[in-house]
């Protein structure tokens, strides 16, 4: 259209997750669990509260394929996932578990990728499983096929938070550049990434016509 110009920002997004050095960072601990059936007291929540050992564990009813679910409220590429098992008995309760990472909630999450497949897990042991990057957003603890108890004293989910790209076209005067207008574009990505843990900036073109 005459008299006006179109400004394309694109916006390399990352969370302060996404270094290599927050391979350390514990990510289950700020997310939310729910799993396919609760027992007395012992909910989901449990087994990602930084408390490894009975009595601080999860643990379903006896029912056919039970299942837990950890959401960590973003998108990741998840290297290493950690499971203790419960102290007292009951060893089989963390055995064969699937666990499956991903974005879908098909099936609560049950078809997603399978990063690994739990053997017996020795009682107040902490065993880990590399998933090489896998992406997602949900991590479930699945043990399918069978009537079963799912304990979980413990789930650490260890990764790099996905590089996320936005490119959005704004239409504007002919000045681009103009102080006013780059205060309102900023001031809507803003809006727009309100939930994400991003800084926004820009470079001013050599133009300047064009800012980023």
């Amino acid at each position: 259209m005459e008299g006006l110009s179109y400004l394309f920002l694109l916006l390399g997004v990352f969370s302060i997750q996404g270094s290599s050095e927050n391979l350390e960072e514990n990510l289950a601990l700020k997310g939310k669990a729910v799993q396919s059936n609760t027992f007395s007291s012992w909910g989901a929540a449990n087994a990602i509260d930084g408390i490894r050992y009975t009595p601080r564990c999860s643990h379903t009813g006896y029912e056919l394929n039970p299942w837990w679910r950890l959401d960590l409220l973003d998108y990741y590429n998840i290297y290493k996932v950690t499971i203790t098992n419960r102290d007292d008995c009951c060893l089989d309760e963390t055995t064969g578990v699937e666990i499956r990472i991903g974005n879908s909630l098909v099936n609560n999450g049950n078809n997603n990728p399978r990063c690994a497949v739990t053997s017996l897990v020795p009682a107040r042991s902490t065993v880990s499983f590399s998933c090489g990057g896998m992406e997602g957003r949900y991590v479930n603890m699945y043990l399918p096929k069978s009537q079963a108890i799912l304990t979980l004293c413990e789930v650490e989910v260890y990764g790099i938070a996905k590089k996320q790209v936005i490119r959005v076209q704004v239409k504007a005067a002919e000045n681009v550049d103009e102080a006013e207008l780059k205060t309102l574009v900023l001031n809507k990505l803003n809006q727009t990434l309100r939930d994400k843990d991003v800084i926004l900036t820009w470079r001013t073109q050599p133009n300047g016509k064009v800012f980023q």
